[in-house]
């Protein structure tokens, strides 16, 4: 009976694996028309960075608005009844006047770690399902976050320019930054990011604390469920959470207040979950002592009063972008739209109906 059950249980296997293998088949014998499409209404800069080639599959087929003449409204009326999914970045907002005119559409994959530029509650109104980048940047952007902050406690960009402009010669010694280990560290966004921050964190001596939506039950790090008191145990504040109704403009000139004029900030979330015109009134006036931003309200234009802060470090939105990273991420895209148009569990749902 053993022999049996042996035998039949390899018969199923071999069944199993032909079977696999014939919808392989099948799928690789499919013409490129045949397959269903995958709208880009522009380009991610993953696309343009790693190239088309890698993204292609026997699964589906890219549908590129930016190539056709026709304008953006009649191209999709024209494509509505075969697009099933969007590829979308921050620079193509998924809205709900979007998904009115897209009717077969059913899963949204974002090439981001944010979705703010997709209206969540139209996705789920409409049972469409919502893929993000996980958590394949979440190393990269702790190891900008703590880069920004070192940098601008430290003086490191502000010290090479003194070199460069020939000022250590003309002018002597430059001032001293401050030291890092022992710094109260807040961080506002305790999610993927956020947790690789406060590794890094703890590792260089400083003092973890944090605000997220609710308290980790697994982290031992004090825990403040209002921002601004937050800032006033904190020496510095990292900004890692996600832009939502709720948190735009968070940080605001309260929270500054509490921060304090040793204080300092970190962003590599959304530009907007900072109110920036305060932001900015508190650096020029020294109410807070200096700031690191990858990421501004209004990009990519970047208040010029910024320019002129040597307290101040600047970078193009660019904290969670490497190409070890890009990498990652394509491998995640193309394995979501497959397992969608396989019928198989999605890799990174942030919304799975």
């Amino acid at each position: 009976m053993a022999y049996v059950a042996s035998r039949l249980t390899v018969t199923i296997t071999l069944m199993a694996d032909q079977e696999e293998e014939q919808g392989n088949t099948g799928d690789q014998n499919r013409k490129p028309q045949d397959l269903p499409q995958v709208l880009l209404l522009k380009p991610p800069p993953v696309l343009s960075v790693i190239g088309e080639q890698s993204f292609l599959s026997n699964k589906y087929q890219f549908l590129k608005a930016w190539e056709s003449p026709l304008p953006l409204h009649q191209f999709l009326t024209a494509h509505a009844g075969t697009i099933q999914a969007i590829l979308c970045s921050g620079s193509a907002p998924v809205t709900d006047d979007l998904l009115q005119l897209l009717p077969s559409v059913r899963l949204v994959v974002t090439a981001s770690a944010g979705t703010n530029h997709i209206d969540l509650e139209a996705c789920h109104r409409r049972g469409i399902s919502v893929t993000n980048a996980g958590n394949v940047f979440s190393d990269d952007g702790a190891d900008e976050a703590v880069g920004l902050l070192i940098d601008v406690l430290r003086k490191i960009t502000a010290s090479d320019r003194y070199v460069r402009q020939g000022l250590w010669v003309s002018e002597g010694a430059y001032p001293l930054g401050s030291k890092l280990r022992g710094k109260r560290v807040g961080i506002v966004g305790m999610g993927s990011i956020g947790l690789e921050v406060a590794k890094r964190l703890e590792a260089f001596g400083c003092n973890v604390l944090y605000n997220s939506r609710k308290k980790k039950t697994f982290l031992s790090y004090p825990f403040y469920s209002d921002v601004c008191q937050l800032a006033a145990h904190s020496d510095a504040l990292i900004i890692c959470c996600a832009l939502t109704d709720q948190t735009r403009h968070m940080i605001d000139k309260d929270v500054f207040s509490a921060l304090g004029k040793e204080g300092v900030i970190v962003n590599i979330g959304r530009g907007a979950i900072v109110d920036e015109k305060e932001m900015v009134r508190f650096l020029v006036h020294g109410e807070i002592a200096g700031a690191g931003l990858d990421v501004f309200e209004n990009e990519p234009d970047v208040p010029k009063e910024l320019f002129e802060l040597d307290n101040v470090v600047l970078s193009p939105h660019r904290a969670v972008f490497t190409p070890e990273s890009f990498v990652s991420l394509c491998e995640l895209v193309v394995g979501n739209l497959e397992a969608f148009f396989s019928n198989k569990p999605l890799l990174s749902p942030v919304m799975d109906v």
